[in-house]
Parts: structure tokens; C-alpha cells; sequence
């Protein structure tokens, strides 16, 4: 296999190709060189092909018609709602994400990305930054990754200890309950995406100048702990997926599955005037539910 030549001065640019010619995995690697276009890389996925945009343009625009709705209802009453999107790097949170609210009034429905923790903020409660950021009355927080770093991110690096790590175990089901208690519709939504469709995503990223920002050193680094992920992943939601709440897991090799289904699910969390459930439609159950559906 040839050498790609990227240019020097961008960082992390060259990293993910050099990681899959000299470290990843002989069968991941033969498994993406040889994809065909919109080919499945994962063997464990339930279809062979990704959707085409001409299917799914039509259901996803009465998705779109059905969350304006849905955020007028939350306006009205004064409901509000936080999805929580989790997910490895590259799943698809947030193209996931601007989906949900390209149609939406950014001022009632806005997304939530918190950076590292400066240094007053890691002397806090763990949790209160992120509850400084909950919705009022009318309003949608979408968390582009959450608390729930603590669990995955933070363990996999060491940026926490495992006292801190059970601590935070030991917390989460009170705090989500006392969200869910104060009258916040709580959904949390997990995007799971296999090993070589992550790799290919990051390639693809690496060859387009207008995403290589995205790119991070914990991206690249990340991509040797596949294992220690699958662990902390496996470990974080057995322990917080509750009555009150609970996981739905998507699988989301296919971005455009992923995405009506992440819809769908928010949508039949809120009990919202003029609700199309035929517009909604059935939600994919080989793709999206609980737990079970993991597949790390």
C-alpha cells in the first residue's frame, strides 16, 4: 500500500493513515481497503448497504415538520427536554445532532459541547457545569456528549480515578432521577458505530480540509484503546441504564438510519398537541433499542 502524503503544518493530519498501515488490525484494514461504495463494513450490522438519500428524504422531512412541532408544544407549556448524545469518536453525534435542529429555533433549542474542564470547574460538584446548562421552561439542550464522559472518556485516558469514576457511579442514578422528578424529559441516546466504520470515518476526515479540525490527539490515541473502550462503555451503561432512565442504543454504520431513528426515539419521549405517530412512523428495531443492541 502506497504512503498518502498530507501536509505538515496541520496536526494530527497523516496520523489516522499511519495508524492503519502500522497498527490497526490485519482484518480491519483488509475490510476497509476492499468496501464497496455504501457497503457495510460491520459483519454484525442487519443490512448489507447504507440507505440512499432518495430514501429516507421523504420520512425525514415529516420528522422535521414533527419536531417543530413538538418544540411549539414545548414553548406552550413549558415543558423541557434534554437528549443526551453519547457515542466513540466519529458515531455520528453530531451530524445526528444538526439534523435535529436545522429547523429549530436556535435560542429554544441549543447544543451543548463543553470543553476540557478549566481549573475552577474541576474543583466543582462534577456535576454542576453540566447542570448550569439544563433547559427552562420551553427549551431543548442538546448535550453533544455529557456527564457521562466520566465514565468513558476520562477512565480510558486516566483523567480520573477510580475513586472518582465509582463516586460518580454511585451519583448518576440520583441526579438523572432528580432531573426526570423536576419534571425534565430526560432521553439519552447512544450511537454505536463498529471498529471499522470508526476508522474509515477518521480517514475520510483526514482527507477533507474542511473537517481536519476535527481531528484530536485523543481521536488518534483512542484508536489503539478500541478495547479499553468497549469495556468502559459496556460498564458505564449496565450501571445507568434505569427505570427512569433509561439507554436506547443506535447503531449507526449507517449515518441515515441512525439519524430518523435517533429522531423518532426523541420524538415518542414527549407527549406533544397535533403528535403524527404515522408521520413518525416505526422505529428500526434492528438498530435501535435498549442495551442489548451494543454491540462493542
Amino acid at each position: 500500500m502506497g504512503k498518502t502524503k498530507f501536509p505538515e503544518d496541520i496536526p494530527y493530519v497523516g496520523d489516522i493513515t499511519k495508524f492503519l498501515e502500522e497498527e490497526a488490525p490485519k482484518s480491519v484494514r483488509e475490510t476497509i481497503e476492499n468496501a464497496g461504495k455504501r457497503e457495510i463494513l460491520s459483519d454484525t450490522y442487519p443490512y448489507d448497504k447504507e440507505l440512499k438519500n432518495e430514501d429516507v428524504e421523504a420520512h425525514m422531512e415529516a420528522l422535521q415538520i414533527e419536531l417543530v412541532k413538538m418544540l411549539w408544544d414545548l414553548r406552550e407549556t413549558g415543558k423541557r427536554l434534554v437528549v443526551v448524545f453519547e457515542g466513540r469518536d466519529a458515531a455520528g453525534k453530531g451530524g445526528t445532532i444538526e439534523r435535529m435542529r436545522e429547523n429549530l429555533n436556535p435560542r429554544s433549542a441549543y447544543i451543548v459541547a463543553l470543553p476540557k474542564p478549566n481549573e475552577r470547574e474541576a474543583g466543582q460538584w462534577y456535576f454542576q457545569r453540566y447542570v448550569d446548562w439544563l433547559p427552562s421552561s420551553g427549551e431543548i439542550a442538546l448535550f453533544d456528549r455529557s456527564w457521562y464522559n466520566r465514565g468513558v472518556v476520562e477512565h480510558v485516558f486516566g483523567f480520573c480515578t477510580p475513586a472518582q469514576r465509582e463516586h460518580f457511579f454511585c451519583q448518576l442514578p440520583d441526579f438523572e432521577k432528580m432531573l426526570v422528578e423536576e419534571g425534565i424529559i430526560l432521553v439519552k441516546l447512544w450511537l454505536n458505530v463498529g471498529r471499522e466504520e470508526q476508522l474509515k470515518r477518521f480517514l475520510d476526515r483526514e482527507k477533507d480540509p474542511l473537517k481536519q479540525w476535527k481531528l484530536s490527539w485523543i481521536d488518534v490515541e483512542g484508536l489503539k484503546k478500541w478495547d479499553a473502550y468497549s469495556d468502559a462503555i459496556k460498564e458505564t451503561l449496565e450501571s445507568s441504564d434505569t427505570k427512569h432512565a433509561p439507554w436506547t442504543v443506535i447503531r449507526s454504520d449507517d449515518k441515515k438510519r441512525a439519524r430518523l431513528a435517533a429522531i423518532q426515539t426523541v420524538l415518542n419521549a414527549v407527549d406533544y398537541a397535533k403528535k403524527d405517530l404515522k408521520a413518525i412512523g416505526e422505529i428500526d428495531k434492528k438498530i435501535a433499542g435498549g442495551i442489548k443492541l451494543l454491540d462493542v
